[in-house]
């Protein structure tokens, strides 16, 4: 049995997209240069990998089977050439992030743009995601480091690393003007029309259960909506929303409210496998990440009452 890079990566584009036209985009190829590629993986592993048909590509059971396989194998092979790079001194490589919707659009953006001002010739992947996603990616060798974020005691994950980075408080936000308390009780949220997330996201899970605890029914406004329309909406005035405190940085058209009796908050924790020694590129991005929570915390901020840096062991 040969299996060949390109073969591997040509498998894991399709079985990404669905699709073997939009596979050969990504790719640069030809699509009968796909097509064959398939074919001979197929006729090398002796079954089919794919079902195809005309609305696209779906997974048999042997390419489900095959698949997280070959993305461990293209990111241990990203992972030799990152380390390849290190000679470079880091004028080039590459590092792959990943985070969840409330980080990438508050501790990410800072990370990533003191990382691009040191270290301009390094390529930035991020990918967004929950958190039990950006774990798996993780495990797959599809993801160098990943910011998720966890609540209470939550069971380790065999080949992953989480560091805790920081606790967050969640806080309450309205549009600037509407005269909002500085303090709200989970009982007064239940009251006010509400902005809620997708069901997906783990901070609406969060807040669905403190508030069934308490036995309370919050009234929703508009439920559904992605990070960037729930404070777009907020800013216009169609509700409140519960989000982390960090979200609240540079939004000048939010006012931000402490949650109280009960409060809420989350651990947030840089992920990464406990098997596999970074890249050059990989461990001074992680080193980028300390130093922006430090800056976000440090005493006098405007978060430091609402943020608490974890002591870490690095």
């Amino acid at each position: 049995m040969t299996m060949k890079m390109d073969q591997l990566r040509s498998f894991e584009t399709v079985a990404r997209v669905g699709h073997f036209t939009r596979a050969a985009e990504q790719l640069y190829l030809a699509q009968p240069s796909l097509s064959r590629q398939i074919a001979a993986l197929e006729a090398d592993l002796g079954m089919p990998l794919f079902h195809r048909g005309p609305s696209g590509a779906t997974l048999t059971s042997a390419g489900e089977l095959l698949l997280p396989i070959a993305r461990r194998i293209l990111g241990d092979a990203q992972t030799a050439r990152e380390q390849m790079n290190e000679l470079a001194g880091l004028r080039r490589g590459s590092v792959r992030l990943g985070a969840t919707p409330t980080l990438c659009v508050s501790l990410v953006a800072d990370v990533l743009a003191a990382f691009r001002r040191e270290h301009p010739g390094v390529e930035l992947h991020v990918t967004e995601g929950g958190s039990r996603f950006l774990v798996e990616a993780l495990n797959e060798n599809a993801l160098d480091l990943a910011l998720v974020v966890t609540r209470g005691v939550d069971p380790g994950v065999p080949g992953t690393e989480l560091i805790p980075l920081l606790t967050e408080e969640l806080v309450v936000v309205s549009a600037v003007g509407t005269g909002a308390s500085e303090s709200y009780t989970l009982e007064e949220l239940a009251r006010i029309p509400q902005v809620a997330f997708n069901r997906s996201y783990d901070l609406r899970v969060a807040t669905d259960a403190a508030f069934s605890a308490s036995g309370l029914k919050p009234v929703i406004a508009v439920e559904g909506a992605e990070m960037d329309a729930v404070l777009r909406f907020v800013e216009r005035g169609l509700g409140v929303a519960v989000v982390p405190a960090m979200v609240v940085i540079d939004r000048p058209g939010l006012h931000s409210a402490r949650l109280i009796n009960p409060s809420l908050a989350r651990t947030v924790n840089l992920a990464r496998r406990d098997d596999v020694r970074p890249s050059a590129a990989a461990a001074a991005m992680q080193q980028f990440v300390f130093d922006a929570v430090d800056r976000l915390a440090a005493p006098g901020t405007v978060l430091a009452r609402m943020v608490t840096p974890t002591p870490r062991v690095q």
